[in-house]
C-alpha cells in the first residue's frame, strides 16, 4: 500500500487546475498534479481519489474472503494480488483451481488475478493459466482499420509433400507483426480483437490428385468447436504438371478466440502416387493478408450462398441466399435473391467464387468469364471481369474480387458467361465453393479505385521485371490516385495521400509461353523516391504479395493470374506492379477485358 503525507501549510491551489484521475502531490518537493493509482487486480479500493490526496488500494485476503478455497488438502497462503496453495500442481492449474478470476502463473508459482483492462480493449480473455491480453487501444481510441500479413506452407515447413493421400490436410500458418491483432497457434491464425475481418489467400499449387484439389478458409468457433467454411475454390487436375494459381478471399465478423486456417481437401485417395506429389511454390512475400476493421467503423459484413440449379447452363446469373450478415437493414437480398441492395451509401470490397463442371472443347478454348454489375435507377453498369481458362469433363472454380461505391436503393448483381459449345454445370455446398462475401464500409471514411491495363505500354516478349501501366476509370478521389502525367512514373504509381488501410486486387489476362509468370506487387521507397533515382528505386522496392502461374493449358487461347492483399497506407506511400516472364515470352496482354485493378481504402 502506497500512501502520502501532506504537510500543514502547503496549498493545493499552487497545482492550478488538475485534470479528472488526477491529484495535487508534492512528490517531487513541489506541488503538482499527478496521476491516481489504479487499484491494480487482486486489489480493493479503500479510499477514492481527491484532489487533495492520491486512491488508496488494499490488497484482498482471498484466503478469508473465499472457503475452502484450496481445497481440503492444500494449505493457502495469501499473496499480493493473488494465493499461493501449497502442493499445487500445474494439473491441479489445468482443472480451473484458482476459479473464477484468477490464473495459474508459473513464473511465481501461485494464483494470480486475472487483469480487468481498465478501459482498454480485451485482445484475449483470461484463461486457467494465462492472464488477460489487453490491445492497449482504449475504448475511445480512434483506431479503424488494420493489416496483417502472414506465412503459409505446407505440413513441416516442406515444399511438397509426396506418398500418402491427404482427405483434408491444414496448412501451416505463421507470422509475426502486431500480436495484439493476431498471432498464430498450432498452424492456425488466433484473433485476438472484435470486429471485422477479410482475408485473401494467394497460392501457386501443382497437384497429381484425380479430379481436383479444394483450398479452404475455415473459421472456428471461440470455444475451439467446429465452425464453418469462409470460402473455397477448387484447383483442377490438368494434363501435364505444371503450378496453378489460386486466390482465395473471405470475410467474417470475430471475437478474441476465434481461429482461421487454410485447408486442402481432395476429392479422393488418388493424390500424391508420383514422386513430385503436392508443391508449393514460395513466393517472395507473404501469402496470406487480411484487414481487420473496428465496429466503430459501422461496417458490415454479409455472406451468402449460390441457389445452384441442378440444369446446365451457357449464361448463368446465380440467385443467392443470405447465410450471415451483420446488418440487414444496411445491405441484404434483393425480393429475387438475384441482387445486394444497399440502403446506404458507402463503399463495397466483394468476391463471388463459384465452382463448376465444364464439357466440351469449346470451354477449353474459349474460358469463362465472371462479371459484376451495380444496377443504379434501373441502368446496369459492368463494375469488373475476370477470366478463367476453361477445361473438359473437370471440376474448376471461377473467383472475382471488386470494389465499388454503392447509393441507397443499388443493387450488384453476377453473371457467368461461357461458349456457346460448352455444357456448363453450376454446383455448390457448404465449404465456401459457390459463395459471395461482402463487406460496407460507410463513405465518410472510405473510398475506391478502378483501373483498367493501359493499352500503350504493354510489356511483351521477353519480360523480365517490368512495370505494368494502368488507365484509370473511376473518379478522382482525395484518398489516392494513379500517378498523372509529368512524372517519370506517371500511369504506374498508385499514390495515396491519407494515412489507412488498403485492399488490392489484381486480374491480369495474357497469352505466354513462359514456364512462370509471376506478378509482384511492390511499395516504392520513399527516400528513393524522393531522390528520383529509378534503377536504385526499384532495387530498394519492398515486396508486398505475389502471384506465380505456370505453363498455359494446352489448348486455351487465354489465361489469367490473380493477386489480393490488404496492407497500411500513409500520405506519400505509392505502390506500383511489376511482370515477370521466366524461359519464355508473353506474346499479348488483354487491355480491353479481364484485366484491372480494384483499391479498397479505410482510415486508419
Amino acid at each position: 500500500m502506497e500512501a502520502s503525507v501532506m504537510e500543514v501549510g502547503r496549498s493545493v491551489l499552487s497545482c492550478g487546475s488538475c485534470e479528472p484521475e488526477e491529484y495535487c502531490g508534492f512528490s517531487s518537493g513541489r506541488a503538482r498534479c499527478e496521476k491516481c493509482t489504479i487499484c491494480p487486480a487482486g486489489f480493493f479500493l479503500v479510499a477514492q481519489c481527491s484532489i487533495h490526496a492520491d486512491r488508496i488500494c488494499q490488497d484482498r485476503d482471498e484466503c478469508l474472503e473465499i472457503a475452502d478455497l484450496c481445497g481440503g488438502q492444500h494449505n493457502c497462503l495469501n499473496t499480493p494480488g493473488g494465493f499461493r496453495c501449497q502442493s499445487m500442481t500445474e494439473k491441479d492449474a489445468n482443472s480451473g483451481m484458482c476459479g473464477h478470476g484468477y490464473f495459474y502463473s508459473s513464473d511465481v508459482d501461485e494464483c494470480q488475478a486475472c487483469n480487468e483492462c481498465d478501459g482498454e480493449l480485451v485482445s484475449s480473455p483470461c484463461t486457467f493459466t494465462t492472464d488477460t491480453i489487453c490491445s492497449g487501444h482504449s475504448a475511445g481510441d480512434s483506431t479503424l482499420s488494420l493489416s496483417w500479413a502472414g506465412e503459409v506452407s505446407l505440413p513441416g515447413g516442406k515444399g511438397h509433400v509426396s506418398g500418402d493421400a491427404f482427405p483434408t490436410m491444414q496448412l501451416q500458418v505463421q507470422g509475426g507483426g502486431d500480436t495484439g491483432l493476431v498471432s498464430t497457434e498450432d498452424g492456425r491464425l488466433l484473433l485476438r480483437q472484435h470486429g471485422l475481418v477479410w482475408l485473401d489467400e494467394n497460392l501457386s499449387v501443382s497437384h497429381s490428385c484425380r479430379s481436383f484439389i479444394q483450398v479452404c478458409l475455415r473459421m472456428n468457433n471461440t470455444d475451439g468447436s467446429e465452425g464453418r467454411d469462409l470460402g473455397g475454390v477448387r484447383v483442377e487436375q490438368r494434363e501435364g504438371r505444371f503450378l496453378q494459381s489460386v486466390s482465395i478471399s473471405g470475410v467474417a465478423e470475430v471475437a478474441p478466440g476465434h481461429r482461421i486456417s487454410v485447408f486442402l481437401r481432395s476429392a479422393s485417395h488418388h493424390c500424391n502416387q508420383s514422386s513430385e506429389g503436392l508443391q508449393l511454390y514460395d513466393p517472395v512475400a507473404a501469402p496470406l493478408s487480411l484487414l481487420w476493421l473496428s465496429h466503430d467503423t459501422g461496417a458490415v459484413a454479409m455472406t451468402a450462398q449460390a441457389m445452384v440449379s441442378a440444369h446446365y447452363h451457357t449464361n448463368y446469373r446465380p440467385a443467392f441466399r443470405t447465410t450471415s450478415t451483420s446488418d440487414p437493414y444496411v445491405v441484404g437480398l434483393s425480393h429475387d435473391g438475384r441482387g445486394i441492395r444497399f440502403a446506404e451509401s458507402g463503399t463495397v470490397r466483394f468476391v463471388f467464387q463459384q465452382a463448376l463442371y465444364s464439357m466440351g472443347q469449346a470451354c477449353v478454348s474459349e474460358g469463362f468469364q465472371l462479371l459484376a454489375f451495380l444496377n443504379r435507377n434501373g441502368t446496369s453498369t459492368e463494375q469488373c471481369r475476370t477470366f478463367k481458362s476453361g477445361v473438359h469433363y473437370r471440376d474448376t472454380s471461377i473467383s472475382l474480387s471488386g470494389v465499388s461505391k454503392v447509393s441507397p436503393g443499388d443493387t450488384l448483381s453476377f453473371e457467368i458467361l461461357s461458349p456457346a459449345q460448352c455444357n456448363v454445370r453450376f454446383f455448390g455446398d457448404d465449404t465456401g465453393i459457390s459463395s459471395l462475401s461482402l463487406v460496407w464500409v460507410p463513405a465518410a471514411i472510405s473510398s475506391s479505385l478502378s483501373a483498367t491495363v493501359a493499352h500503350t505500354g504493354l510489356p511483351s516478349g521477353a519480360v523480365r521485371n517490368k512495370p505494368l501501366f494502368f488507365r484509370q476509370t473511376s473518379a478522382q478521389t482525395s484518398q489516392m490516385g494513379l500517378l498523372g502525367k509529368g512524372s517519370a512514373d506517371q500511369r504506374r504509381d498508385f499514390v495515396f495521400r491519407e494515412r489507412g488501410t488498403v485492399s488490392v486486387a489484381l486480374d491480369l489476362k495474357l497469352i505466354h509461353s513462359c514456364n512462370l509468370v509471376k506478378v509482384t506487387l511492390l511499395r516504392q521507397s520513399d527516400a528513393e523516391r524522393s531522390r528520383g533515382s529509378r534503377q536504385a528505386e526499384r532495387a530498394q522496392s519492398v515486396p508486398l504479395a505475389q502471384q506465380v502461374g505456370g505453363h498455359m493449358p494446352e489448348g486455351s487461347q487465354w489465361v489469367s493470374v490473380s493477386l489480393r492483399a490488404s496492407f497500411p497506407v500513409h500520405n506519400g506511400t505509392a505502390v506500383f506492379f511489376t511482370l515477370d516472364c521466366v524461359r519464355g515470352r508473353v506474346n499479348q496482354i488483354s487491355h480491353e477485358t479481364g484485366s484491372g485493378v480494384s483499391i479498397f481504402w479505410v482510415a486508419a
